[in-house]
């Protein structure tokens, strides 16, 4: 099978899982407006935006690099290493919970923040990111081992029942504010069941690779050196949206923050179709730049940033015919995101077209490369937020997202273009088989 073929198919089946898990969240946040009110969805909204945030830093950056360490450690046959990089991803994660539960409530009432959200469910917040991050460092390395719907399986369907079946246990107490708060203990602790079993697969996934390697020193300024910036760059490009919304707390009110949080969770889910794509195409970029083959690298590049290209584009179609369905689900008042949610998935297009310009740096030992283009999105995010939101409201958050994520993505690519002398935008597939076409003629 072709690798755009394969590309294709396994992406198309690690969406589909990913669609059906999204469905069920779709559902509990539809009906968490409909029976508890759109104010409790907002607040539901800002706890895992919250989670997501704090879940991204307790590995300290190395489930960013997870896939590319697994893939690398899996192909040279370095068992050791790779063990020792998880052991040392996992304490990471492990010390930075134990630091949340001493400090978390105290740095709350601190910043003024004592009677929050976030402090009136600290407990359930703390272990709603211990689950997460796990899950996260678990999904890395399953998928640079090549088990990659092992690796997002955890992620886009058990985490989700597990959110659907807590809400369904709960959603009859009298008082929402009391069954919002059962809810959570009860997904917070499910969260962490799926991840101790979603640990087994990486356990049981070791012993694939091989250990045949003379041994060597330990890399971790190595790891270091990749993890810093990609933790950065994660922040800001995964979680763009979670930034956003805590960003927008206090400018929008909270049914208007409920309705804008419903439309970036649904360019989140046509933000992973993308993604799958380079998930799975990664062990074998890596395999040839490894073999120091530039063209079957650049081939690579190209086949997949065409895929996701025009998955981006089915995806864009897509939510222009049904989001107006989508969003009614949730109440009449949430048509309002129509608009802002097609201009979110358009933003999604432009990412696609400009290619993994980030990716393609890390690989070509330029990590650091990304951070100029990174921080400039998130400033002119920031600045489109103070501009845009008070004259045009939701409209105006969705004009500034799109704003700052092509100011990201047009950096990255040309950063890409003149440092490691690479286009990686969708005009190099077509320059290529432009390329391969006229020696037939």
């Amino acid at each position: 099978m072709s690798l755009q073929r394969r590309l294709a198919s396994q992406s198309t089946l690690i969406f589909a899982a990913r669609l059906g898990g999204a469905g069920l969240v779709f559902l509990v946040q539809a009906l968490i407006a409909r029976v508890w009110g759109a104010d409790i969805l907002g607040e539901y909204l800002l706890v895992i935006a919250t989670t997501n945030l704090i879940a991204v830093m307790m590995p300290l950056g190395f489930q960013t690099i997870g896939t590319y360490f697994a893939a690398e450690y899996r192909a040279k046959g370095e068992r050791r290493q790779l063990l020792i990089f998880l052991m040392q991803s996992y304490g990471h994660v492990l010390a930075l919970f134990a630091l949340l539960l001493v400090l978390g409530l105290p740095v709350l009432g601190f910043l003024g923040q004592g009677s929050s959200v976030w402090a009136d469910h600290f407990v359930p917040v703390a272990l709603l990111a211990l689950g997460t991050a796990l899950v996260y460092v678990n999904g890395a390395l399953l998928v640079g081992l090549r088990r990659p719907l092992a690796g997002f399986f955890a992620d886009t369907l058990f985490r989700p029942l597990v959110v659907i079946a807590s809400f369904l246990l709960f959603m009859g107490f009298a008082a929402p504010a009391e069954g919002f708060s059962a809810m959570l203990w009860a997904v917070g602790i499910g969260y962490v069941g799926i991840a101790l079993v979603h640990f087994g697969f990486v356990v049981a996934t070791l012993g694939r690779v091989g250990d045949g390697a003379p041994p060597r020193p330990l890399e971790a300024r190595r790891w270091w050196r990749f993890a810093l910036p990609w933790v950065l760059i994660a922040l800001a490009t995964d979680f763009f949206f979670d930034i956003d919304l805590l960003l927008l707390s206090h400018a929008l009110s909270r049914e208007e923050l409920a309705i804008f949080g419903v439309c970036t969770r649904i360019f989140s889910l046509a933000s992973f179709g993308v993604g799958a794509v380079y998930a799975v195409t990664l062990p074998d970029m890596f395999e040839s730049e490894a073999k120091a083959d530039r063209a079957a690298f650049k081939r690579k590049v190209g086949e997949a940033n065409f895929v996701a290209s025009l998955i981006a584009l089915v995806l864009f179609v897509l939510v222009m015919l049904f989001a107006p369905l989508a969003l009614l689900l949730f109440g009449p008042s949430f048509v309002a995101g129509t608009a802002p949610l097609a201009i979110l998935c358009l933003a999604l297009v432009i990412r696609s077209a400009m290619g993994p310009a980030s990716m393609v740096l890390s690989i070509h030992d330029r990590p650091y490369a990304s951070l100029p283009s990174v921080g400039m999105g998130i400033v002119t995010l920031a600045m489109g937020n103070w501009l845009l939101v008070p004259p045009f409201g939701l409209l105006g958050a969705a004009l500034a997202a799109i704003i700052a994520i092509s100011v990201w993505s047009i950096g990255l690519w040309w950063v890409a273009l003149r440092t490691a002398e690479m286009d990686v935008s969708i005009l190099q597939w077509f320059r290529n088989r432009g390329a391969a076409a006229l020696p037939a003629e």
